[in-house]
């Protein structure tokens, strides 16, 4: 194979392999990555956690909006720091191989900010409100208007709010939302 030995064994691998829409090749490859974030906490330690900060290094999520949310959805814990498997999981979401309705199953998360399995008016201003960023030059009258916009095309059963069903119901009209909602290794 090579000069470097895997600190994961051939069973482990496969157990990877089956869990995520990685091949072992990739997986060792977002090992690799994963350990570049923080060579002196990983370095032979492959149970190590991450800091979300530490995680945030990651160029796509440094410069993604999102970024905290993501870790926080992907994080086995509540503060956001991310174990390798986690990192792994995250990262099979992100990838060309995962299906559309497991892509759109985690926007769905990362976008509910309040964990209330709909997204309502308050997460549908913090997603703009992220999008649009610090040069916002939206008014506060034009927020209210891309919401009530968004609430209308998208609310099917007029309660206010976006159920996962409606948001799926969005995102099988978007050609581009796999392009999207991905991370290369």
């Amino acid at each position: 194979m090579g000069q470097t030995k895997s600190q994961f064994t051939e069973e482990e691998l496969q157990d990877y392999e089956d869990l995520t829409f990685f091949t072992k090749k990739e997986i060792l490859c977002a090992h690799k990555k994963f350990k570049a974030l923080a060579p002196e906490k990983v370095g032979h330690n492959k149970n190590a956690k991450l800091s979300m900060h530490k995680i945030l290094q990651y160029p796509e999520l440094r410069v993604n909006p999102f970024g905290d949310r993501i870790c926080k959805v992907f994080s086995s814990s509540s503060d956001g720091d991310c174990t390798f498997e986690d990192f792994l999981d995250m990262m099979s979401v992100f990838s060309d191989a995962a299906p559309k309705t497991v892509k759109a199953e985690h926007a769905f998360r990362i976008f509910d900010f309040d964990g209330d399995d709909m997204l309502g008016v308050s997460d549908l201003r913090q997603v703009i409100e992220r999008l649009i960023g610090d040069g916002n030059t939206l008014t506060d009258n034009d927020v209210k208007l891309l919401i009530q916009t968004i609430l209308d095309e998208a609310d099917l059963d007029d309660d206010g709010a976006l159920s996962f069903a409606e948001f799926e119901h969005i995102i099988d009209k978007s050609s581009d939302f796999s392009n999207s909602f991905r991370i290369r290794l």
